[in-house]
């Protein structure tokens, strides 16, 4: 029996003690003396409001968690709060607000929706600045990283050997080098049809939603590098393909539909069809592998596209959070079937990207990055 209330604590679990916070900072409890009602409070703050959503989507279906929702911000005033300027100005560049954000749009009142726009380019731009430079430079380099142009285009440029280059033309009066010669990467000449081609396929139930938006941001960015074309689908029980709106990284994040089910079976089957080269495809699967569709068809999927060349790496979650809860049994058997399955921080996730297009051995770099991979089964025992 579940005892809820201002003077249970002691009689709860740890589990049980979180979500008895979360629903009496909501709803309030009853006090011990006079039966009296005890009015809950998010306060003002960003990151209390951030673990309180995230406890709700935890422990509670989207149904449920949408009705929840509903009422915060009915009873608790997080609409005003949103409309504040000062409490907008206050908020810190966090990923697990954006994901926040984006849980509550379909309860959002058209004017809230726009306020959280604002908050969620804010976040994104600040996010794009930190990881694009290390992307594309990582790409890029992967691609084509062994010879070397004197007549580079911008983007091709290789900086630090044109500093080493032309540092006899420091110009002491400007405090600047003025280089004389380029040191860049060639860029191959290469039809659409002989590009390598990237699918992040993104599991977007409630418990992945720091994942997708990292996921969104990444796509966004390797989508604007011509050398490789990029396809971004998320899924639940639902698949949407938001390759199109990857010009606008929050427009995609609004399209995301954070929770519900999980079939990952029919997202990999989508994903499938798009593919014409299998042994150009790079597809990233991320998701923790909870799947609520046929398991053993997902299986036999995977294993035929690992067949057919389509380099498959399976990433539990792609965020800067701890060990990820997964399904141990499924990892296990994607592993074995030959696709390495681990978690990666964002910062990590463009080094794999390059060793992905270069066909390296991704399980040894996972062991150079101090990642612990999931082993078949059979290695385990």
């Amino acid at each position: 029996m579940l005892v809820l209330g201002a003077e249970s604590d002691q009689v709860l679990s740890k589990s049980d003690q979180r979500l008895n916070s979360a629903l009496n900072a909501l709803y309030g409890g009853m006090n011990g003396g006079g039966g009296k009602k005890r009015r809950g409070s998010l306060s003002r703050s960003a990151p209390k409001v951030s673990r309180w959503l995230g406890d709700i989507r935890e422990f509670f279906p989207s149904s449920v968690v949408q009705v929840v929702q509903r009422d915060a911000f009915e009873r608790l005033g997080l609409k005003e709060m949103l409309m504040e300027p000062e409490f907008l100005a206050a908020l810190e560049a966090d990923v697990h607000l954006v994901a926040d954000l984006v849980s509550l749009r379909s309860v959002m009142p058209e004017k809230t929706i726009d306020t959280a726009r604002q908050v969620i380019k804010k976040v994104v731009d600040e996010l794009m600045e930190r990881l694009e430079r290390k992307t594309s430079e990582a790409v890029r380099g992967a691609l084509n990283k062994s010879k070397r142009s004197f007549r580079p285009r911008f983007n091709d440029i290789d900086w630090h050997r044109t500093i080493h280059a032309n540092l006899r033309h420091y110009q002491h009066e400007h405090r600047t080098i003025v280089p004389e010669k380029l040191v860049g990467f060639m860029r191959q000449q290469r039809r659409i049809v002989d590009l390598d081609e990237v699918i992040l396929c993104v599991d977007q139930s409630g418990s992945m939603a720091t994942s997708v938006v990292y996921s969104s941001i990444f796509a966004a960015v390797m989508a604007s590098i011509p050398a490789v074309k990029t396809r971004l689908v998320c899924f639940d029980t639902a698949i949407l393909d938001l390759t199109e709106d990857l010009e606008d990284p929050v427009s995609v994040l609004f399209g995301v539909q954070l929770g519900g089910g999980t079939d990952i079976n029919q997202a990999v089957a989508y994903c499938e069809n798009l593919i014409d080269q299998p042994s150009k495809t790079h597809l990233i699967l991320i998701t923790d592998l909870c799947e609520g569709g046929d398991g053993n068809a997902l299986k036999t999927r995977i294993a035929h596209l690992i067949r057919q060349g389509v380099n498959v790496i399976t990433l539990l979650a792609l965020s800067d959070e701890g060990k990820p809860f997964y399904d141990a049994e499924m990892a296990a058997d994607f592993a074995a079937i030959g696709s390495p399955v681990f978690a990666c921080t964002p910062d990590q996730f463009p080094d794999l990207m390059a060793t992905a297009l270069k066909r390296e051995d991704v399980l040894s770099w996972a062991a150079d990055q101090d990642i612990q991979a999931v082993r078949p089964e059979d290695e385990r025992m």
